[in-house]
């Protein structure tokens, strides 16, 4: 008796593979083997970059916070201390927002504090 292989099964699995490494280049989209450990590493990336992305955007916002502030006239840190002493609940996202929209709220505000 023959031995039996699932051919369709094997096809699905590596035709499902290459349509996950389509847009790579080289042999990565076109050979099994190459298109697998491409395809594992973009997974891995991917995973890993999903929590560097949060840290990059605080590291901007902190960055155009910290330009106009000095526009205004303080620093960073200061100003920022001066908000949680204050007791002014403003998240760093929505200030650097602030900061670029509208820079005469964002001055008054500074001044506020």
């Amino acid at each position: 008796m023959p031995r039996s292989s699932n051919n369709v099964a094997s096809r699905q699995r590596r035709k499902k593979l290459l349509k996950e490494a389509s847009g790579f280049r080289g042999r990565r989209k076109n050979l099994i083997r190459s298109a697998k450990d491409g395809v594992m590493k973009a997974g891995s990336y991917a995973y890993r970059d999903r929590r560097v992305r949060k840290r990059e955007f605080r590291r901007l916002w902190i960055t155009r916070i910290s330009a106009a502030a000095k526009m205004a006239g303080t620093s960073y840190s200061t100003l920022i201390g001066k908000l949680n002493a204050a007791g002014v609940e403003i998240d760093r996202k929505a200030l650097s927002e602030l900061a670029i929209a509208d820079y005469a709220a964002f001055k008054s505000l500074v001044e506020s504090v």
